[in-house]
């Protein structure tokens, strides 16, 4: 069983300093590196925990090289390997499928935590999540969640199947209520490539006992690229985002439920789906200036949310059309706004101009969309790094991002100053020595205390826990 613990004390060595150091310099100058921009006060948005103390200019400093080569962390912090593709589920209920995505950690009785972890397979993935009874929407679908239990002291207790027979579960996000909601980034009907049902929903899961809520699809939530949502605790509106890569790109949408924060199996109920519409803005990649701002936003009806006959963000919403963006994935409610991430934007590939990131938020109270983050190209690599993917609070204040690029592949800490730091690397090379390859970082979360970071590697998949000075 994959659970073993390694520390980042050795001296790193001086090119490893050096690079981290001069990406801090470049993303602190605004030159080329992991550059970004900040719009306004984001007070909100970098709120952290009460207890969270600003960090200093080099955040935790210089990435560590692992002598075990897995994940390089800053001095003091060591990491704990959970859970690992292919070693056998401790339910007994087969092996860990592979392709880790996103997740969330929810509290449990006597200090226990519940991880809910994401499997983002397609029917070609050869580890799939095992086929459970009461748990499985479609046999053929080989994506699903696990769960993971933990104890106070962060040992494994239990790791078992959440829901099984979907597919590509890519995101998700957790509800006030305390469950989990997983996202199908496939919109594959009954009769395509072997599936038996029609796939692209949302599906709700509970950390303790999945069986309460089964794999029964959220269909008025609508079909389509799903790939993360966020609940607004206060209304019950649950935003989502839809990472469609081939134009015409994905829309930003919100669910108004006919149950709003009705608790567990109220979002069954139904609802209302709605794309917004920036009056004058079809595409939000061509907007590059940070702080650029507009009101009067429109949602719209959408007109089919199943996707009978045409996949939503092809359908007529009349003369004004509808405001398009091209890998829109992360999604998050801090503050009174939503936030949401379009990862990066090419203009090669149909966008109205190219990015390597933005954070947009929504102010529902005022109708308002503001560009709040850009992100810059990553000097790592000789490409420009596909910035901005999975996001979550810090406790510490501020953001941690997964990266999700060509080269190397980071989990970047941003402060409450808007200052970048490396906070873990990949060492995983799923290349070869001559070309090198390392799989992307994704579901950041943090323990109920804060006082762990949990984040998977995609491939090998691989969940991790990190521990350390997160308040130093």
């Amino acid at each position: 069983m994959s659970e073993t613990t390694t520390s980042a004390s050795e001296p790193a060595s001086a090119s490893t300093a050096d690079t981290s150091t001069r990406r801090q310099i470049l993303a602190r100058t605004g030159a080329l590196g992991v550059s970004i921009a900040f719009a306004g006060n984001l007070s909100e948005l970098f709120a952290g925990t009460a207890a969270a103390q600003p960090l200093g200019h080099t955040g935790y400093g210089p990435l560590v090289p692992d002598p075990k080569g897995l994940l390089d962390l800053p001095e003091g912090f060591r990491y704990r390997v959970l859970s690992r593709e292919g070693d056998p589920l401790r339910s007994g209920e087969g092996t860990v499928p592979s392709n880790h995505d996103g997740m969330s950690a929810f509290a449990g009785r006597n200090g226990r935590v519940h991880l809910v972890r994401n499997h983002e397979n397609r029917n070609t993935a050869t580890l799939a999540v095992p086929t459970v009874k009461g748990l499985t929407y479609d046999p053929a679908g080989k994506g699903g969640c696990t769960t993971l239990t933990l104890d106070s002291r962060g040992r494994v207790l239990s790791e078992r199947v959440a829901i099984a027979g979907t597919a590509v579960n890519c995101a998700g996000g957790p509800t006030p209520w305390g469950t989990w909601l997983t996202c199908e980034e496939n919109e594959d009907k009954a009769g395509t490539n072997g599936y038996t049902k029609d796939h692209g929903f949302i599906f709700e899961v509970d950390p303790v006992d999945p069986h309460r809520s089964g794999a029964v699809p959220l269909t008025a939530m609508g079909r389509f690229q799903h790939e993360a949502i966020a609940v607004d605790p206060k209304r019950g509106i649950v935003y989502e985002t839809e990472d469609a890569f081939l134009k015409p790109f994905g829309l930003f949408y919100r669910f108004l439920p006919e149950k709003p924060l009705g608790g567990s199996g109220s979002l069954r109920k139904g609802g209302r789906l709605q794309a917004m519409r920036v009056p004058g803005v079809p595409d939000l990649s061509s907007i590059q200036d940070t702080g650029a701002c507009f009101g009067g936003v429109e949602w719209v009806d959408v007109p089919d949310p199943l996707a009978a006959e045409t996949p939503i963000r092809l359908q007529d919403f009349g003369p004004k059309g509808i405001t398009h963006a091209q890998k829109l994935e992360g999604c998050y409610w801090g503050g009174r706004s939503v936030y949401f991430v379009s990862s990066f934007a090419r203009s090669a590939e149909g966008s109205a101009a190219d990015h390597f990131g933005q954070i947009w938020r929504y102010d529902p109270s005022e109708r308002r969309l503001t560009l709040v983050i850009v992100f810059g190209p990553d000097t790592d690599i000789q490409l420009p790094g596909e910035s901005p993917d999975n996001i979550c609070l810090a406790p510490s204040g501020g953001l941690m991002v997964c990266e999700d690029g060509n080269g190397a592949q980071h989990v970047y800490g941003v402060t409450r100053r808007g200052e970048v730091y490396a906070m873990a690397r990949n060492r995983q090379n799923i290349g070869t020595p001559e070309e090198p390859e390392w799989g992307e970082f994704a579901g950041v979360t943090f323990s109920p205390d804060g006082g762990t970071m949990y984040v998977n590697c995609y491939t090998p998949g691989t969940t991790f826990a990190v521990t350390g000075p997160w308040r130093k």
